[in-house]
């Protein structure tokens, strides 16, 4: 950063006053030109994070990964960026515009659309200067991923992925631009017990981060689909299912208004106002479901599917979480043809949704793969750490990193150390030593400030009698102990 700055010098002139020779002295200013360092920052969405943090991350990657490989589910990992045809129209407008597109390396301009930069038209503009974009979900490139593989891939393909993805969001509590997604997806089995187990999974999942009151929301693109053709809007149903959608964030009237603005019909809406408002356990929403689909084929095809997944977990009950039907989830997305998962956190805690997912019959059929059915969910992980530090769930031990700090005295002394630390490492014990000989208050300080609980004092009558001075950090009791006393302790 450069600034203008200005200062004074003090000078001397000599002027004739009455014929008085005499000196003056008088400030003149001077300007000059300053650089200071510019002020460091991250872009508005993304975080650093602390040892401690990352310490509780890893604890919840740790927990999804583990269930994940319970399940049968394989790990693989695709490129951050991928070509820009290969994400845009996937996830409809709202989600198009939300994708992070990277400029084309060199003179991007030299290659452009004349006439649409002329013209100031961005959307015509984009694809001439941007071939390549951030990944917005780990779904859309994992189909891409079995294309450009199926012949590499045992069907049924069961694959877990844990990687950040990027969206051009407004941050907000709960909502960053960059965050990581743990996805777990089957391809080519049209089977609904891969519904159920998916239930089963997050139940799983869940039960083992010690999170309770969850709720599994669970719906159907048929039975959206089927709403959309009771009231004679079929050919709207994108618009219809991206307003009900909203209804917990913009309430009835927000939705109605919305549906009329996208063009439907009031006297369709009014059809659909029952669904507004419907309460009740899973099945006597699936009661009321029945009457109001009871001339559609494909909201009926819908229901059965439900009652399938309701009638299954009814066997095998869930541990923590809870199943429910929310008749307006539709989660925006194009793909989805059948279920449709997701997953609230407890209503204690107000973050919105920290998992979601659903079938998409026909994904990979727009790469060029036909006749290949998937599901699959996703654990919102950023999300899910925020309800886990705001209700208290992570283990202490979690955060423990180095157990025992050595105290050093000197070069003989550091390395008489070394030879303990080595032989703790080995015995999976963490164990450091203070680099510098710095003065005794400063070293403990460090082991307080790092919470490391127990220290050792080798110093020269220690290293002449082999032995070492083991410190409580809690208690302040120490004692004088061997090389083997010490393993006891830790």
């Amino acid at each position: 950063m450069v600034l203008d700055c200005f200062y004074t010098k003090m000078l001397l002139k000599k002027v004739n006053l009455f014929g008085f020779a005499l000196k003056l002295r008088y400030l003149q200013p001077i300007r000059i030109r300053t650089i200071m360092a510019q002020k460091p920052g991250i872009p508005k969405g993304t975080r650093d994070f602390s040892p401690a943090e990352v310490a509780k991350r890893n604890y919840i990657f740790d927990t999804i990964k583990a269930e994940f490989q319970k399940f049968g589910f394989q790990p693989i990992e695709t490129p951050s960026f991928e070509n820009s045809d290969t994400l845009m129209g996937k996830y409809g407008e709202e989600g198009d515009r939300l994708i992070f597109r990277i400029l084309n390396s060199g003179d991007f301009l030299q290659k452009s659309d004349k006439k649409a930069l002329q013209a100031e038209d961005s959307l015509k503009l984009a694809p001439s200067i941007s071939e390549k974009a951030l990944r917005y979900d780990l779904t859309v490139p994992f189909a891409r991923y079995v294309v450009q593989h199926q012949n590499e891939i045992d069907f049924p393909f069961k694959r877990y992925q844990i990687q950040p993805v990027w969206r051009a969001d407004r941050p907000q509590k709960g909502r960053f631009r960059e965050f990581y997604q743990c996805d777990a997806d089957v391809v080519g089995s049209q089977s609904l017990w891969q519904e159920v187990e998916f239930v089963q999974l997050y139940d799983a999942v869940f039960s083992a981060l010690k999170l309770e009151g969850v709720s599994i929301k669970v719906n159907n693109r048929k039975i959206l689909s089927g709403f959309a053709e009771v009231i004679g809007e079929s050919d709207k149903l994108i618009d219809f299912t991206v307003a009900l959608d909203k209804l917990d964030k913009i309430g009835e009237e927000g939705v109605k208004k919305e549906m009329e603005e996208k063009g439907i019909a009031g006297k369709a809406i009014q059809k659909i106002e029952p669904v507004f408002n419907l309460k009740g356990d899973f099945k006597t929403k699936i009661e009321s479901l029945k009457e109001i689909l009871a001339d559609s084929e494909i909201g009926k095809a819908g229901i059965k599917e439900l009652e399938f997944m309701a009638h299954a977990i009814d066997e095998l009950p869930l541990k923590t979480a809870k199943l429910e039907l929310d008749v307006t989830l539709a989660r925006g997305l194009n793909y989805y043809t059948g279920a449709i998962f997701e997953v609230a956190a407890p209503e204690t805690v107000k973050v919105g949704s920290i998992g979601g997912g659903g079938r998409y019959d026909d994904l990979t059929g727009i790469f060029g793969l036909k006749n290949v059915s998937g599901v699959g969910i996703s654990f919102g992980l950023d999300r899910i750490y925020l309800v886990l530090e705001e209700l208290g769930l992570f283990p202490e031990a979690v955060t423990e990193r180095t157990k025992i700090l050595f105290i050093n005295f000197g070069e003989n002394e550091a390395l008489y150390a070394l030879k303990a630390i080595k032989k703790l490492r080995e015995n999976n014990i963490t164990a450091e030593l203070f680099p510098d000989a710095a003065k005794m208050k400063k070293q403990m300080n460090y082991a307080n400030k790092r919470n490391i609980p127990f220290v050792v004092l080798a110093g020269e009558s220690e290293v002449q009698q082999e032995s070492y001075t083991l410190k409580n950090m809690q208690s302040g009791e120490q004692e004088e102990v061997d090389f083997e006393l010490i393993l006891q302790r830790l």
